[in-house]
């Protein structure tokens, strides 16, 4: 066995280990049919529409619309988020996570500021080509306000790299930036307070693809209440963008045969952000 060769099995062995995979089963041969659909050449999934893009639009146009560092301005039909995030400035100077983070301040306009250690606004480059975006923070970010430092942290640092990527070169965040209590879901209230917030994240770092890790991600961005193993690996339209839904780590690490279904959704990535 040569030395590239060992290296690679031994990238794979300890990816199963941090899943917890201690024996390994032998599959039943594939039949004839599985064996021929293998050998189709692999294409991206054909753009499907977003349902909420619109809800979206105006949902976020209506916060700009408050906001007290924010002069308001006329919506057109040509009118993109990204052209939207910040209507006090001109397209072409939209505005920087910096400000974002700012007009965040101490941020107290729901429950979940009553409970929490840190507020975890995201982690990344801000020209990021790919965005991830979770669910909300758990014990281990509340405590460092980074998000995904955890053991399910630890898988999307592997499946980044497994997409020939470096964390350094995403950009991560979550649906809602405090600790719910209990890493319970984050309730309707919550999340249409905080979304806007990650609206405009997007908008200032304007990607090329958006990976929804997990079902209130896709609830959130897409509006699709469809499960997520039903909809993962697919495309969407969103936003003036593209965004792909996935299943998040912590799934895999609760059932660690079903590891797959990162590594299929994660090639899908790697293919369409080497794509032109």
């Amino acid at each position: 066995m040569d030395d590239h060769l060992r290296q690679e099995l031994k990238a794979r062995l300890e990816f199963y280990q941090d899943l917890g995979i201690q024996q390994f089963y032998r599959r039943s041969p594939a039949s004839k049919t599985e064996k021929a659909q293998s050998l189709e050449p692999h294409t991206l999934p054909a753009p499907v529409p977003a349902p909420r893009l619109a809800e979206q639009k105006a949902k976020l146009e209506t916060v700009q619309a408050t906001s007290q560092a924010s002069k308001p301005i006329m919506p057109t039909q040509r009118l993109s988020l990204f052209e939207a995030a910040a209507p006090s400035k001109s397209p072409r100077e939209r505005e920087t996570l910096e400000q974002i983070r700012e007009d965040l301040g101490d941020c107290q306009r729901c429950r979940l500021a009553t409970t929490r250690k840190t507020i975890v606004f995201g982690q990344g480059n801000p020209h990021a080509e790919l965005v991830f975006v979770g669910e909300g923070p758990g014990a281990d970010e509340d405590e460092q306000g980074l998000p995904f430092v955890g053991r399910a942290g630890k898988l999307l640092n592997r499946m980044i790299e497994f997409a020939g990527m470096k964390r350094e070169e995403v950009y991560i965040c979550n649906i809602v930036k405090c600790r719910p209590p209990g890493n319970r879901v984050p309730e309707k209230d919550e999340i249409e307070m905080c979304s806007p917030f990650l609206l405009r994240q997007i908008a200032a770092i304007r990607p090329r693809l958006v990976c929804c890790l997990g079902a209130p991600a896709v609830r959130t961005l897409l509006g699709i209440k469809e499960g997520i193993t039903k909809i993962r690996g697919t495309f969407y339209d969103f936003a003036g963008t593209r965004a792909i839904a996935t299943v998040h780590p912590a799934y895999i690490l609760r059932n660690a045969r079903e590891e797959y279904m990162l590594r299929e959704d994660f090639e899908k990535i790697r293919d369409f952000l080497r794509s032109k």
